[in-house]
């Protein structure tokens, strides 16, 4: 059965952005609205003392479903550099897992580290991609990233596409995965993302499309949706990333595009039993995260989960 989680990115705690409503707030809010498994937030959001960590978890009854973090992989020096902070994560995540699903470190490009990607987010053409030079260091250290993690912390690594990052569309989503080891790396699927990083208007059918294409890699998913009218406009009037986010292009669940009844028929079709974490991306200060929270879950408890 798929259980449902929310994730610090819902309360306005977002890498890069800094820290919106405090962790122990953010989590009584998560369990009084519905959920029953959380992400870790960026590192430093919530206690990174194992013991503490876990007494924080058990004593709302939830479980730790995995990490996000930004690396910058196409830089030559990217995994040495970033390894005493993947090493830390990682760790940390390995001794606060609960045994009967251990949780992902989710691997993403660096967010925001790419002007041109940041402006043009949502819109992203082929020439704002990747050398194959390039390409070949960013899949390299990808894997290496996933080999530190599962040496050291026994735990699997999942990439996470991400608007505003180097692995944004469909196209650059294949070409990652043929160049990394299925056996190695899974894929988070991310619908909101997915959709906004395609360019293209959506009928509700792209994160579906998206699904049936990628679903051979998928390990885990989360659930965001695209608001179409906002996310025109942010192509129309050349938004850059942040300037979408802040005017609310990942709405509240049922609020946008994406078809999630068909999205669960498929995931159910396939036999997908692991959780699906809801992400309403807001800035920190704004939206109204408890009251989304809420009415997120009441939408999925309609959708039968």
């Amino acid at each position: 059965m798929i259980k449902v989680a929310n994730a610090p990115c819902s309360w306005g705690t977002i890498e890069g952005y800094g820290t919106g409503i405090p962790y122990g707030q953010m989590l009584n809010e998560l369990v009084e609205t519905g959920y029953q498994g959380t992400e870790l937030g960026d590192l430093g959001y919530m206690p990174t003392d194992p013991a503490k960590l876990r007494e924080e978890l058990a004593k709302r009854g939830l479980i730790m479903l995995g990490a996000y973090e930004g690396v910058n992989l196409r830089e030559p020096n990217a995994v040495e550099a970033s390894r005493p902070r993947i090493l830390t994560i990682a760790r940390l995540l390995a001794q606060v897992a609960d045994p009967t699903r251990p949780p992902f470190f989710v691997l993403a490009d660096q967010n925001g580290h790419d002007p041109l990607r940041t402006q043009h987010a949502g819109r992203i053409t082929p020439e704002l991609g990747l050398s194959p030079e390039a390409w070949q260091t960013f899949a390299h250290h990808a894997e290496e990233v996933a080999r530190i993690v599962a040496g050291e912390a026994g735990l699997k690594t999942v990439f996470h596409h991400h608007c505003a990052a180097f692995v944004e569309t469909p196209g650059e989503i294949a070409h990652f995965l043929d160049l990394t080891d299925p056996e190695l790396i899974g894929l988070v699927f991310d619908t909101g993302h997915y959709v906004y990083g395609t360019g293209q208007s959506d009928d509700g059918s792209l994160a579906l499309e998206g699904m049936r294409r990628f679903g051979e890699r998928i390990w885990y998913v989360h659930f965001k949706d695209c608001q179409p009218t906002v996310a025109a406009q942010a192509r129309r009037a050349g938004w850059d990333y942040t300037t979408a986010v802040r005017h609310g292009v990942f709405c509240e669940l049922g609020q946008g595009s994406v078809d999630f009844a068909a999205i669960l028929a498929f995931l159910n079709e396939r036999g997908y039993t692991d959780w699906i974490t809801v992400e309403q991306d807001v800035l920190p200060g704004l939206g109204t995260p408890r009251e989304s929270a809420q009415r997120n879950r009441e939408y999925l408890r309609g959708l039968g989960v």
